[in-house]
């Protein structure tokens, strides 16, 4: 097979087939990218997947080109995972590296051939690239586009590919191919009692965008609580807790703090209520432009508190945030909480000090101008308040008398509700969070 495009979902998506026993192809116009891969080399930070690259290609069952005709090739079957960013002005979906992709690999190819998408794309993106599939095919040849939405929790993406919760497959009406080449692909999943749902190619575009904007409600409802308890003087820790014990509810994504960031997530339920528009649904989503609001509302809210934990002004304080990626076991900032939050407290004048253990490469290509420590201890020496702003177990192991002796000020404030405040109020910190009185 080959998988076309890879960046974080297409890397992980050809290193792992291969891992699974397939001879794989990774195909991207990025030579950067395919000479990094080539030599073994992971250009972003996901746990286990160096190793899983590394072991596949010296076996020779992984090797990357940037040629589509040696894609055309390879293979009769083809995973697309290529970006689609938000455009610009825009809450909808880019899909210009979508259609080139088809463009460049579809008129090579010869025979019969079917391509899974499996980039997240707007309702109705399926057919349309069946159709300009159809008008680019060889006479003779035919192309089948199904569609394979990926799952991938960034951190766990490998175990997510190997082993994942569930399969869907989206195929078209009538005479298709795909369902049984899917079972093939995820033969060793299937054995291992994996679910495998067979959909309309339009319930499998939905399924991911579906279940991303499900998930950025819930986090965006206990954040919204968190409010309120606030106001209230409750703690919304405990009440997660409460209502978390409802299996009805469950207690994962009601964890209160910064909110969710990323690369998926945000763009996803834009786009998901753009889509909804222009298909006439307009007022069916409306809620999910609450759950954006809400989302970002807590960047400014954290600044907000770290000003008043500060004494009223930020100005000639000196401020440590713990973590700039969006979440841990990640080197990503897109749309990062913590990274936000960082360059807004700069902005008020704050000497502003970052320290992640994987991220600060990619958050200096965005704030230049922040200060960036080698380490956690380097990052706390001298601050005046100090902010966890990632979840990095680096930090919540973190013993709370021993950095009290770096600070100027002992006061922390807990972006994501993970520290012991007991343990931190009881070694002298000022201990602050949101949504919880203490």
């Amino acid at each position: 097979m080959t998988v076309i495009g890879t960046g974080y979902l297409g890397a992980t998506h050809a290193a792992c087939m291969a891992e699974l026993g397939h001879e794989v192809l990774g195909v991207d116009v990025d030579e950067k990218k395919i000479e990094s891969l080539a030599k073994g080399e992971v250009p972003f930070f996901e746990p286990g997947l160096p190793e899983v690259l590394q072991r596949t290609s010296e076996v020779g069952r992984l090797r990357f080109s940037t040629s589509f005709e040696d894609a055309a090739a390879f293979a009769n079957v083809h995973f697309l995972g290529v970006g689609t960013p938000q455009q610009k002005g825009s809450y909808a979906a880019d899909l210009r590296y979508v259609r080139a992709a088809i463009e460049s690999l579809v008129p090579l190819l010869e025979g019969e051939h079917i391509i899974f998408g499996k980039s997240t794309v707007p309702v109705g993106t399926a057919e349309e690239m069946q159709r300009l599939a159809d008008s680019l095919v060889k006479p003779g040849s035919s192309v089948e586009i199904a569609w394979n939405p990926e799952f991938l929790r960034e951190g766990f993406a490998v175990r997510d590919t190997i082993t994942p919760d569930r399969i869907v497959v989206g195929v078209r009406p009538g005479a298709s191919q795909a369902e049984a080449v899917a079972r093939e692909v995820y033969a060793t999943p299937l054995e291992g009692g994996t679910p495998f749902l067979v959909t309309d190619l339009a319930t499998a575009e939905l399924v991911k965008v579906a279940a991303n904007a499900f998930l950025a409600t819930k986090i965006s409802f206990i954040n919204a609580v968190s409010e309120v308890c606030e106001a209230a003087g409750a703690d919304v820790t405990l009440l997660a807790d409460a209502i978390g014990y409802d299996d009805r509810i469950g207690r994962k994504f009601l964890g209160a703090g910064l909110g969710f960031g990323g690369g998926c997530l945000p763009k996803d339920i834009r786009a998901f209520m753009a889509r909804a528009g222009e298909l006439g649904a307009n007022e069916a989503l409306t809620f999910l432009r609450e759950v954006d609001a809400i989302n970002m509302r807590r960047r400014e809210h954290m600044v907000q508190l770290a000003k008043k934990a500060a004494g009223g002004s930020l100005i000639g304080k000196s401020v440590t945030v713990l973590g700039c990626a969006f979440k841990p076991n990640s080197d990503d900032v897109r749309d990062s909480p913590a990274l936000n939050v960082a360059g807004q407290l700069s902005l008020q004048g704050a000497q502003t000090t970052v320290y992640d253990p994987q991220a600060m490469d990619n958050a200096r290509a965005i704030f230049p101008t922040l200060n960036y420590a080698a380490s956690a201890k380097e990052a706390l020496q001298g601050a005046d308040l100090v902010v966890l702003a990632t979840e990095w177990r680096e930090f919540v192991d973190l013993d709370p008398a021993e950095v009290a002796k770096l600070v100027r000020n002992a006061v922390i404030i807990d972006g994501r509700n993970v520290l012991d405040a007991k343990a931190w109020m009881d070694a002298g910190w000022t201990y602050k969070a949101l949504g919880r009185s203490l």
